[in-house]
């Protein structure tokens, strides 16, 4: 029997929020720290949001991350790093985050459109690899579904990486997401709101009903 995917809510924003993830029984709680992001957070804010979340679940989630930023997560108790970046990101600093919060908390986010090359020097820095849909000038909380076809072709190729499934998750199709990728790891945000950082309570429960 196939074993139950590990859930990641993103873009949490209010306290609510976070207790009726936490309720419905999360893995992980993903707290955006992207000035640019329409669920961006202060990190002063995003330490408050996270105190009763339980240690090991605790997501900080940024782009081209300074490594002073960096140490500042790790410094407040973060579990988990995710960061996204472009195909032109220095890959010097991926190796540095590396090395500050260790490649097992290292949740790497390439922006990849459908011809880009895979970069697969980024094994090196992470031991987990988020996918997002390619969306030109955003990265994440597009509200579009991805390439789950290629999701799948990574996920089979490269079998020794957690892969996160990201991208337009919703109640009404993430049961065909799983068909089509065998995801161990799916993070839903913007297919659970009803406005960018506000989540929507039934929609949210009706998501963890049909997966768990």
């Amino acid at each position: 029997m196939r074993t139950l995917p590990k859930i990641k809510v993103c873009g949490l924003t209010r306290e609510e929020d976070v207790k009726l993830t936490l309720s419905l029984g999360a893995d992980y709680f993903g707290f955006i720290l992207y000035p640019q992001s329409p669920r961006a957070v202060s990190l002063d804010r995003a330490i408050e949001l996270a105190a009763p979340v339980p240690v090991g679940q605790r997501v900080a989630v940024d782009v081209a991350t300074s490594l002073e930023d960096l140490k500042c997560y790790r410094d407040a108790g973060f579990d988990y790093f995710q960061i996204h970046f472009g195909a032109d990101f220095e890959h010097n600093n991926l190796a540095e985050y590396s090395k500050i919060v260790g490649k097992e908390k290292l949740w790497l986010a390439p922006r990849l459109a459908s011809g880009d090359t895979f970069p697969e020097i980024i094994f090196d820095y992470a031991d987990t690899i988020l996918i997002d849909t390619f969306v030109q000038d955003q990265f994440g909380g597009t509200g579009k579904v991805g390439d789950w076809a290629r999701f799948n072709t990574l996920k089979e190729k490269y079998p020794q990486t957690n892969w996160v499934l990201a991208g337009g998750l919703s109640p009404s199709n993430v049961l065909e997401a799983l068909a089509s990728t065998s995801a161990d790891h799916l993070d839903i945000n913007s297919g659970v709101e009803t406005a960018p950082g506000i989540k929507d309570e039934a929609k949210l429960r009706e998501a963890f009903k049909v997966l768990r």
